[in-house]
């Protein structure tokens, strides 16, 4: 039987569900699962949904393993190349799945793209990369792995909200079966975490339903509003070519930004400068943009190698990942798809 806490201290420990202790050890599973259906019933949850979503739960060790293996502080030791990245990621297959995609959307990309002021090669792109077109979306049962990760303690109140917020998904009438994902809670076709489908998912085609497993329009339209929702300047692309004069002096416009997100990411690329200040210090874009265009210079693999002049929209694609290499190869793959 699971163990269960008198109903005034479920209460009082819904309220302050991440002062728990900080550690997994410090708790049993079980016990620590109630605090989260507590603060789920506070939440507004229902009791036919608690009992289908959590019946059966018991931490996950593989789970917690992989969690653990995630690299902490990032070291000082460089960056791999760029171009390897690109050659794995931005494959022929890939490309091909990419146009194949692209072209059955018919009246809808022109919807979207209407809609949302995102282009629907940008959609697609997304979509290749986390999860190959659909092909792959994860079975790790999400509320096992999120109760398991809020359990764990390293990032506590983070995964307690996403554990919450995936059975207020299912309280939508979301079927459990459906609910399967990464092991870090990520699910459907955009590996949208719970939250964010809550707050951005779309219905695209209409029916009444936040589809994001089996609908292209669903899909595609929750990747768009998430982008809208962060940022992205219809018109304007993330980035072009850029050629860069040889003897450039870096030094002279190394940025300096410092971060409070990702400051590994950022610090790679330039001060922000207008098209018109580039040019006048000999780097000139391939493809036209207005001289007024705020861009920011990025040449990965050092002197010699390729060059981008990147918009304010690059920034956007960070927002779903924060990696250069992923903001990277699916700006490189939008590209291709578009061509």
């Amino acid at each position: 039987m699971r163990f269960r806490f008198p109903a005034i201290l479920l209460s009082i420990a819904a309220m302050f569900c991440s002062a728990v202790p900080a550690s997994a050890q410090d708790m049993p599973f079980d016990a620590y699962l109630q605090l989260l259906i507590a603060r789920a019933r506070a939440e507004g949850v229902s009791e036919q949904t608690i009992q289908r979503m959590t019946f059966d739960l018991t931490a996950n060790p593989r789970v917690i393993s992989l969690d653990q293996s995630q690299p902490g502080t990032p070291t000082r030791s460089g960056y791999p190349p760029l171009a390897p990245y690109i050659d794995r990621h931005v494959d022929s297959a890939r490309i091909s799945g990419g146009r194949r995609e692209y072209a059955a959307l018919g009246n809808l990309r022109s919807r979207i793209e209407q809609r949302y002021g995102v282009p629907a090669s940008i959609l697609v792109a997304i979509w290749g990369h986390e999860t190959n077109y659909g092909s792959y979306t994860g079975d790790f049962d999400l509320a096992r792995s999120l109760a398991t990760l809020a359990w764990e303690g390293r990032r506590r109140e983070l995964f307690a909200t996403e554990f919450v917020d995936l059975l207020k998904i299912a309280d939508l009438g979301v079927n459990r079966s459906t609910l399967k994902g990464s092991w870090a809670g990520a699910f459907g076709n955009p590996q949208f975490l719970p939250s964010i489908y809550l707050r951005l998912a779309q219905d695209g085609d209409g029916d009444g339903h936040r589809d994001i497993w089996n609908s292209r329009a669903d899909t595609l339209a929750s990747i768009a509003n998430y982008f809208r929702d962060a940022g992205w300047r219809p018109g304007q692309p993330w980035g072009v070519r850029a050629s860069v004069p040889a003897g450039f002096d870096w030094a002279s416009v190394a940025s300096k930004l410092n971060s409070p997100v990702c400051p590994r990411v950022h610090e790679r690329q330039s001060q922000w400068k207008t098209v018109a200040e580039w040019k006048r210090l000999g780097v000139q874009p391939q493809v036209y943009l207005p001289d007024s265009t705020m861009t920011a210079l990025f040449q990965p693999d050092g002197a010699g190698t390729p060059a981008w002049l990147l918009t304010s929209n690059y920034r956007v694609i960070l927002e779903y990942n924060c990696s250069n290499y992923y903001a990277m190869s699916v700006g490189l793959l939008a590209d291709e798809i578009a061509r």
